[in-house]
């Protein structure tokens, strides 16, 4: 699995950006957002009960992340074709202000080493991505567990102040410094 310090592979994926017709569809690359940091999250399938709970959630607190500068990229094996009926299906998701990226071949995935070895399908990866394409954190869970989108937002902080943050710091607390 690639981690800490690696770059981000280079990809470029069909994604799902509105359900607007003639406007659905757009390609999302490694390099889009330049300059940004960017939140690349896993889930396994979509029409899930899982998935769209932390899709949803992502969704409600994508202000939050753009005004860290930060491009949320929510990202599954399905064709970009079942993104945009689950979509027009399940209401939390018609409106979601995030690109759905299709990996379909799997090969961003696998490159990142999160697919599931006897289901296939990513697991529930979050890759926080600095704007050189250096991953920064990751975190991965099992197919039945959830993230947490206020962990995830707080690890952003953490890092976007490059100091030396204490466990359960939060934005506006103080930072540690090194005695001499």
């Amino acid at each position: 699995m690639l981690t800490v310090g690696d770059k981000v592979p280079a990809f470029s994926l069909q994604s799902v950006v509105s359900i607007e017709p003639g406007k659905e569809f757009q390609e999302i690359h490694d390099g889009s957002y330049e300059g940004q940091w960017k939140v690349l999250f896993f889930w396994p399938m979509d029409f899930t009960f899982i998935c769209p709970t932390e899709i949803a959630a992502f969704g409600q607190r994508a202000r939050d992340f753009a005004d860290r500068e930060a491009q949320l990229l929510g990202v599954s094996t399905d064709t970009h074709f079942v993104h945009l009926a689950w979509r027009k299906d399940h209401p939390d998701l018609r409106a979601l202000p995030f690109p759905m990226l299709a990996d379909t071949k799997r090969e961003l995935a696998a490159q990142l080493g999160i697919l599931h070895k006897t289901d296939g399908v990513a697991l529930r990866a979050t890759f926080l991505i600095d704007p050189e394409g250096v991953i920064r954190h990751v975190t991965v869970n099992d197919l039945s567990v959830g993230r947490n989108v206020d962990e995830t937002l707080r690890v952003l902080d953490a890092l976007q102040t490059d100091e030396l943050c204490p466990c359960n710091w939060k934005k506006g607390e103080a930072t540690l410094t090194v005695a001499l």
